[in-house]
């Protein structure tokens, strides 16, 4: 089975996701963290064709459980995220730095990077059972996913939240989100938007613990009806 969890910046998609994943024991694909790492290596080498790097990139995306680097790491901001490895290397802060997020979002607008991460997703997620999260999951790289799901907030509560997961300024954040936002919303390519038949939740006012919840029942009942 697949839950697709697509939402903007700040929904809550990274921690209710991989809530998501260990609560049904499922695989947990963050696929925003394949765009970061191409976004690192494209301000390391900005004369390279960023589709270029996307295509050579070895990402790893968590590691086997018997391996001594499946470890949880702390990030800059004190939040745990999965291990995230380019080429070998632990990069799981350095790509949530404010430098890599913002290239991140202008490198995900480039086709050729798309076409050769969702190439990556869709090999990654043929197999087994798995949460994948990001802002094209249900609607380009998995569309016939059994449960579709866009989360969302307001863009203040959104604002907020990435303030605190960053220790930045909530208004400087907020003007930074909304051209994240409106870049992300009018590409050319895979533009952001809710997939049909997607579930459309409003995270606002909901703890975590809800909101997980919701999604959980909502794939028992799809697993049913499948």
């Amino acid at each position: 089975m697949l839950i697709a969890i697509d939402g903007p910046a700040g929904a809550g998609k990274s921690t209710v996701a991989r809530a998501v994943a260990r609560s049904l024991s499922f695989a947990y694909l963050d696929s925003g963290a394949m765009y970061r790492c191409v976004a690192l290596l494209s301000l390391a080498s900005p004369l390279a064709s960023p589709a270029g790097l996307a295509r050579a990139a070895q990402i790893e995306l968590g590691v086997p459980a018997d391996d001594p680097r499946a470890e949880d790491v702390k990030s800059a901001a004190g939040s745990t995220r999965a291990l995230v490895l380019l080429d070998g290397r632990d990069v799981t802060a350095e790509i949530r730095s404010p430098e890599v997020t913002e290239a991140a979002s202008r490198v995900a607008a480039d086709p050729g990077v798309r076409a050769a991460l969702v190439s990556s997703q869709r090999a990654l997620i043929a197999r087994g059972d798995w949460v994948a999260e990001g802002r094209d999951i249900g609607t380009v790289v998995a569309p016939d996913a059994e449960l579709k799901v866009f989360l969302t907030a307001s863009p203040e509560e959104r604002a907020r939240r990435r303030a605190v997961e960053l220790g930045a300024d909530p208004t400087t954040v907020l003007a930074e989100q909304a051209l994240r936002d409106e870049r992300d919303a009018t590409r050319e390519h895979s533009p952001l938007q809710p997939a049909p038949g997607a579930v459309l939740l409003d995270t606002g006012g909901f703890t975590i613990e809800q909101v997980v919840e919701r999604i959980a029942t909502l794939a028992r009942a799809a697993s049913t009806s499948v």
